[in-house]
């Protein structure tokens, strides 16, 4: 597909909010990897059923398949979100697939949610997918995340696919 630009800044028209998404430097993967390995442990113990060990495990595995030996493979977009003033307040994280792109991960730090920001950052990611030529787009967010799932189907993404399950006692 390419490469989109190196920064992607996208107001949002609902509300006065911009964030802008900033190309991740190499020197910032080490780090950046250490958070979104934080986040993807964080999300399936709090909605994804496992725990802390098995989400750890899961985690392990996934990042060496998706980043083998720490790097970046061929396909994969990391950003840093930013708002207006060039904060780093988030990461941002997709992959090119046959059938378009994958948003693995968006994330936006506890202390600026609930501002429009992480529509705004949805708003950014879509116009890097355009950018790139992608007509569909597709991501994964647990039962359990309302704010998230909210916020997509406020977007217009609409549902796929339901995994549903009970704990037995």
């Amino acid at each position: 597909m390419g490469r989109p630009a190196t920064a992607v800044e996208v107001p949002d028209r609902r509300r006065d909010v911009r964030v802008r998404l900033r190309e991740l430097r190499d020197d910032q993967l080490p780090g950046w990897l250490d958070g979104m390995r934080r986040f993807y442990v964080d999300d399936f113990v709090r909605h994804g059923g496992l725990t802390r060990e098995e989400a750890e495990a899961k985690s392990d595995r996934d990042h060496e398949a998706l980043f083998p030996g720490g790097e970046q493979a061929s396909g994969n977009h990391l950003f840093v979100v930013e708002d207006e003033s060039g904060e780093a307040i988030g990461r941002l994280w997709f992959a090119e697939r046959p059938f378009g792109l994958w948003l693995y991960a968006i994330e936006l730090d506890e202390r600026v949610r609930g501002r429009g920001l992480g529509r705004a950052a949805m708003l950014a990611f879509e116009a890097c997918a355009r950018q790139l030529g992608a007509k569909r787009v597709a991501l994964n967010v647990f039962g359990g995340n309302a704010v998230a799932r909210s916020l997509y189907a406020s977007l217009g993404y609409a549902e796929e696919a339901v995994r549903m399950g009970k704990l037995l006692e």
